[in-house]
């Protein structure tokens, strides 16, 4: 029987690998996929998986798998968009609120209650038919989204993080805000923010499939891999490849971010 330690090693090094691989979709797509995810060919149309198509065709003719290994280069980049809005804004608002209390704490509380008050997947939507459709329209809905919990979380580790004795020495030493928060604060709430990122991230490529498949993502014959699930979910009884394959990779790619996640997260921080 594996123990429990080298069970977690082997899942964490699978997710890697899958990290890995998707990353290399988005850095060098043509490695991965040999055909043209907008070629067309009329004699090639609904071919069910093999060895030619490993992830079949599709209405036009176009190679499905070549269309997911290159949406990746729309969707991943997108999903980092959204963690990053989330890290720098949430972040900010939780630092500022946890270090210096106070009314910018209270302010910072009040907007942070707003944003999560409000279902995250009808604010995203709210946002997005406000500001215009679109792959960075979606993103930085979908990132605004998950400030307040980013925000949430920054805030509760500089609290507990500012009790510590090594702050307090800090700055009776005569360190200034800035050197304190950069030097001592932030590396020490790094791994939970981390942790949180990688849900964060998840929950993004999820969130932003789920809008592109509603139709506010890139027009077509963008590859998003939520547009791509929405292409074959009129067909799914017959050509059922069409969704289910950029559908399982959305899923792989959202379990090996989690594992990820669950590696980095500190037992003592409640995420």
């Amino acid at each position: 029987m594996r123990s429990p330690d080298r069970t977690a090693c082997v899942g964490v090094a699978a997710a890697l690998v899958v990290i890995a691989l998707v990353a290399g979709w988005v850095a060098a797509p043509r490695l991965f996929a040999r055909r043209d995810p907008y070629a067309v060919d009329p004699d090639a149309t609904y071919r069910p998986p093999s060895s030619a198509h490993w992830f079949g065709t599709d209405s036009l003719g176009r190679d499905v798998f070549a269309r997911v290994v290159y949406g990746a280069a729309a969707s991943v980049p997108a999903a980092l968009l959204a963690v990053g809005v989330a890290l720098v804004v949430g972040g900010l608002l939780g630092l500022l609120a946890g270090y210096f209390r106070g009314g910018v704490e209270d302010v910072v509380t009040r907007i942070v209650d707003v944003l999560l008050s409000v279902p995250s997947f009808l604010l995203a939507m709210s946002l997005i038919t406000t500001v215009g459709f679109g792959t960075v329209n979606v993103a930085l809905a979908v990132g605004v989204v998950s400030i307040g919990s980013v925000a949430r979380l920054m805030r509760a580790e500089v609290l507990r993080i500012g009790s510590r004795p090594y702050i307090t020495a800090a700055r009776v030493s005569g360190r200034g805000h800035l050197a304190v928060l950069s030097l001592h604060v932030l590396p020490n709430a790094a791994r939970p923010v981390a942790a949180l990122a990688a849900l964060e991230f998840a929950a993004a490529v999820l969130g932003i499939s789920a809008l592109s498949f509603l139709g506010f993502g890139a027009a077509p014959p963008s590859p998003e891999w939520g547009a791509l699930i929405a292409a074959g979910r009129g067909s799914v009884s017959t050509e059922w490849w069409l969704s289910i394959a950029p559908g399982a990779v959305i899923a792989v790619v959202v379990i090996a971010v989690n594992v990820l996640s669950s590696y980095l997260q500190p037992k003592e921080a409640g995420i």
